[in-house]
């Protein structure tokens, strides 16, 4: 009997298919027969609107899902942090990557005096309410498309910069050398990491894809999807997250912030390896019941 191929689903962007091909080349290693199936999602072809506007839940990862419920694709892998943390019916996780860098950066067009004013781009929320929580004499402007568009769209303007992600632009060897690490800023949750989603009756492509999953990364990104799913409820917001495995620890960092970026609300806190169960949510409520309720909502209508 033939083995069946298993057909990955991707994005078409440069970034989402070396994401697929990684892990085409992977269950190739352990001998599978895959296909990738490049699909446009509405996130790529609209660039004219802001994110949050387009009820960006799932914005990336809506057409994926359609092409696995209808049956053109049996696998999709994307990037983790663009992934609602509520999956749809009949689709479940199977597999995190090792992560990468979880770390975003400033990629500027020269020498750069933060103590003056200036423009920095960014098409999100919780990059632009940290910046200007640490440069209120800033102004942020909306960036949007792949990170290919996104770099010269940078050199196209007068900004002094742009925030990315690390991962990305490491990942399809486009990272400039003038770069600054923010090692301040506190990733979205997920950051730097991919996954993959199968359907849930599909106990074939499960069972190879799970042969990838890495294990501290899934158990770092769970507990920042928790946080975040516990925070906002549906709504987008500016949350920052990032949990590391350290020993037998777990150490988490995790905010909250306006959008204007002077409210800033933050937890850090460890937990032993052995009783993570719920950390991610108990970190979140901290945050809720101490004014986050508050700003959550405040959020929400003003991105009505």
């Amino acid at each position: 009997m033939l083995k069946k191929t298993i057909r990955i689903g991707t994005r078409d962007s440069e970034l989402a298919l070396w994401q697929a091909n990684t892990v085409k080349s992977k269950l190739e290693n352990l001998g599978y027969n895959t296909q990738l199936v490049p699909v446009k999602s509405e996130g790529d072809l609209v660039l004219n609107k802001p994110l949050y506007e387009m009820g960006i839940t799932g914005i990336f990862t809506k057409t994926l899902d359609v092409a696995m419920i209808n049956g053109t694709v049996d696998i999709a892998v994307h990037s983790m942090k663009d992934v609602p943390t509520l999956l749809p019916n009949g689709i479940v996780q199977t597999a995190v990557l090792e992560r990468a860098s979880s770390k975003d950066i400033l990629v500027v067009k020269g020498e750069i005096d933060f103590k003056k004013s200036g423009t920095i781009a960014t098409g999100s929320l919780r990059r632009q309410a940290q910046w200007l929580h640490r440069y209120p004499n800033h102004n942020v402007v909306d960036l949007r498309g792949n990170v290919n568009t996104r770099l010269q769209k940078l050199n196209d303007n007068d900004w002094q910069g742009a925030i990315f992600a690390k991962a990305g632009l490491e990942r399809i060897n486009i990272l400039p050398e003038n770069f600054i690490e923010l090692d301040w800023m506190l990733p979205a949750p997920a950051q730097g990491a991919m996954v993959i989603v199968a359907l849930e009756n599909d106990d074939f492509s499960k069972e190879a894809s799970s042969k990838l999953n890495d294990s501290t990364s899934e158990i770092s990104t769970h507990i920042e999807r928790e946080f975040l799913r516990t925070l906002e409820g549906g709504c987008t917001a500016p949350i920052g997250a990032f949990a590391e495995i350290i020993g037998d620890e777990v150490l988490f960092k995790g905010c909250l912030f306006s959008l204007d970026g002077q409210t800033k609300l933050e937890i850090e806190k460890k937990v032993l390896t052995s009783k993570i169960k719920g950390f991610g949510k108990d970190c979140a409520t901290f945050i809720l019941n101490n004014g986050g309720a508050e700003l959550m909502l405040s959020i929400k209508n003003q991105l009505k």
